[in-house]
């Protein structure tokens, strides 16, 4: 493949990596504010919200790892 092209794919999955990356941050700082009780749901469960939060962070870290691979391994 041509290198050209090779080097524009790696400039947006690395900018597309530290988006995510940012992005995780973003939710790790600001958990209590997603992933915290709901005043409008009382009937919600503790083991509820753990598994939404548990479900978006394995795919945050799959995200992190295919665009990071990505960026690192096209050559």
């Amino acid at each position: 493949m041509n290198k050209d092209a090779l080097a524009i794919f790696r400039i947006i999955f690395s900018c597309l990596f530290f988006i995510i990356l940012f992005a995780g941050i973003y939710l790790m700082k600001n958990y209590d504010r997603f992933f915290g009780a709901d005043p409008s749901n009382p009937g919600e469960k503790s083991s509820e919200r753990s598994y939404s939060a548990t479900m978006i962070f394995a795919i945050w870290v799959h995200a992190v790892i295919a665009t990071g691979s990505f960026a690192l391994f096209l050559r």
